[in-house]
């Protein structure tokens, strides 16, 4: 039952009746949600310029945007009989029905951003519409009409903001320094502009002009006066059309990655946006091609239909939402993906070109392969047969084996059932994952020579094209264990300890490796654990006590991937197994060596993303030595 009696609340605040709220106060907590700092005064101002058709738009920033933000446009003008409407809330020419709010074709359409800069600053706004004789302004005080009138004929549109929160000066507090939150503007303005690059835009800056970009010009010729020239050089275009979609753009060079992830530049129909789908996606392109700590940079356009994307998730509108998160995922990997991979140097056999010659002599210390970083160019390893009864442990908590050989594997509870190769959301296989079969011994021969090795550690190539490469030994070796690891590892064989690793554990390191453990198990340990203590009475033959030992202890610590255990599995037994620096090899088996690593998917890049290849052409030669100005 309803009743009029008021008591008041258990803070002590007054209870007041409900009641509609004073207009300027609507209209400043609007502008808490779009007007959070001079950068996002400035967004507004240029999509409603970019809404109008401008040609040209020239931005002036003063006091780091909090003295005067004023953005002047070619665009197609505003009625003078409409000027104080506009500066209405909700009121707008971009959107009449409901329908519309949901396959928007412009980037204004909250009605919200003019009367909400209106009421915590000076608003003056000066406009032609195209095609008449005269214009004519408004100006407005914290949302308050000041004056209105005629002014001579200058097409298009003029915003001056000035004294930004000189009305709530509690806002003022939450702003940076001006220099920071010039920046900030300047950030913004070089994002949009790098999405119309029909449009002319400049920046000036204290009186300073700090960017003039020209109309039509290129991607990169635009982003050249924003990124550093080292970074322009490794960009690799990149774009692919589907029947639901487009993704293009510019994807920087992994030898170019950085330990900032700041350049990474995500645009939907235009708008600069930030969305974790899309990051994935990138990620997940450039996996084993960076380290773990470093990223890429990247200029990423995705067009798609209205209708699939909602863009009324933030405010600002700097967040989307998908329809379908997993085929804008894999249209955004396969594009990145597909300028990555067209752009590798590949040592693959070249039209008219015929074998190779043989290698010339060079002088090297003679190796014997021990089982621990021996090659798998042959035929593998037979298996070790051991009897069931040796992988018991007395009172375990969870115990876990491989196979003896001949066996069916066994199988494991739901909740530790063995992961197959992780395949991004509901993409196919990836490139390694199609291509599993291992190399053909009859391949034809490879379109290079093989020099020598340098400082042990270094292969030296010359390849069929002219051009000279150098194969880091380690990396290459890493990359052809871990695909036989990741794609055989039914057949990897185990060897029984002597004496059991035992190894203490923290209780989260004992969470960590009972995860961890079904997968070790395929890879040949076996494995008891106990509260606080794990027994290993095998491991895999290609790792020597000592090594098994460490890669257990790698992996309690937290080494494992979440996502995608047995890449960081196959990928720390490679690492620990395979040739170090150092290592002298003979001519024969630098070569075996050089066979098996260019039969092997994605080779380029050892499993942790270091390179594997540097390649040098003529021309980059030539540059090097000062041959060519």
């Amino acid at each position: 039952m309803l009743s009029d009696e008021r008591t008041a609340p258990p803070s002590g605040a007054p209870v007041r009746p409900i009641a509609v709220l004073p207009a300027a106060l609507q209209n400043q907590i609007a502008a808490g949600e779009v007007v959070e700092r001079p950068a996002s005064v400035l967004k507004e101002l240029l999509e409603n310029s970019l809404d109008a058709g401008a040609r040209r738009i020239d931005v002036t920033i003063e006091r780091g945007g909090q003295g005067l933000i004023r953005v002047r446009d070619d665009g197609c003008g505003i009625a003078g009989a409409e000027l104080e409407l506009a500066l209405t809330r909700h009121a707008t020419s971009k959107i009449a029905r409901l329908e519309e709010l949901f396959s928007l074709g412009s980037f204004g359409f909250r009605g919200e951003a003019l009367p909400s800069v209106a009421s915590v600053a000076r608003l003056t706004l000066t406009s032609t519409l195209r095609g008449q004789g005269e214009g004519a302004f408004v100006e407005v005080l914290h949302g308050r009409l000041q004056a209105r009138g005629q002014t001579p004929p200058q097409p298009g549109t003029e915003v001056a903001v000035r004294d930004l929160f000189a009305n709530v000066p509690a806002r003022l507090k939450f702003l940076k320094t001006q220099a920071t939150e010039a920046r900030r503007c300047q950030e913004l303005f070089a994002r949009l502009a790098l999405a119309h690059l029909d449009v002319a835009f400049s920046l000036t800056v204290e009186g300073r002009e700090v960017y003039r970009f020209p109309a039509r010009q290129t991607l990169r010729d635009r982003l050249a006066a924003i990124w550093p020239p080292q970074l322009l050089q490794g960009l690799i275009p990149f774009q692919l059309t589907r029947e639901d979609g487009r993704v293009h753009g510019l994807a920087g060079s992994p030898a170019q990655a950085q330990a900032r992830g700041d350049r990474l530049l995500f645009y939907v129909n235009q708008r600069p946006v930030q969305d974790r789908t899309l990051q994935a996606a990138v990620r997940e392109a450039y996996k084993l091609r960076l380290l773990a700590r470093e990223h890429p940079q990247l200029i990423l356009f995705l067009d798609l239909p209205p209708e699939p994307v909602d863009m009324n998730v933030h405010p600002a509108k700097t967040e989307v939402r998908f329809r379908d998160e997993d085929r804008v995922f894999s249209l955004v990997r396969r594009g990145v993906l597909a300028g990555l991979e067209a752009d590798m140097p590949h040592l693959a056999a070249q039209p008219g070109k015929g074998p190779s010659a043989p290698a010339p002599h060079v002088a090297s210390v003679s190796l014997e392969w021990p089982t621990s970083t021996s090659l798998p160019l042959r035929s593998p390893v037979g298996h070790v047969a051991e009897p069931a009864a040796a992988y018991a442990a007395p009172r375990p908590r969870t115990a876990w084996a491989p196979s003896p050989p001949g066996q069916a594997t066994p199988s494991f509870p739901a909740s530790a059932e063995p992961l197959p190769d992780r395949t991004p959301r509901s993409e196919p296989p990836p490139p390694e994952s199609s291509r599993a079969e291992a190399p053909s011994p009859a391949s034809p021969p490879a379109p290079w020579h093989y020099l020598g090795q340098i400082a042990s550690t270094y292969l030296l190539l010359a390849l069929a094209d002219g051009s000279l490469a150098v194969v880091d030994q380690h990396a290459a070796h890493e990359r052809v264990l871990y695909h036989r690891l990741r794609h055989g590892m039914a057949r990897e064989p185990a060897q029984l300890l002597a004496a059991p690793l035992e190894l203490p554990l923290h209780p989260a390191e004992a969470a960590t490796l009972e995860t961890a453990a079904p997968h070790l198990t395929r890879l040949g340990f076996a494995l008891a654990l106990t509260e606080n203590r794990l027994r290993c009475t095998a491991v895999p033959a290609m790792l020597a006590p000592p090594q098994a030992h460490g890669l257990l202890r790698d992996v309690a610590s937290g080494a494992l991937d979440p996502d995608d255990p047995l890449h960081t599995l196959c990928a720390l037994m490679a690492c620990k197994t395979a040739l170090t620096a150092g290592q002298p090899l003979a001519p024969d088996e630098a070569q075996a060596l050089l066979e098996a690593w260019q039969a092997t998917p994605n080779h380029q890049y050892c499993p942790h993303g270091r390179p594997a290849l540097l390649h040098w052409t003529g021309e980059d030669l030539e540059r090097a030595f000062k041959r060519r100005c």
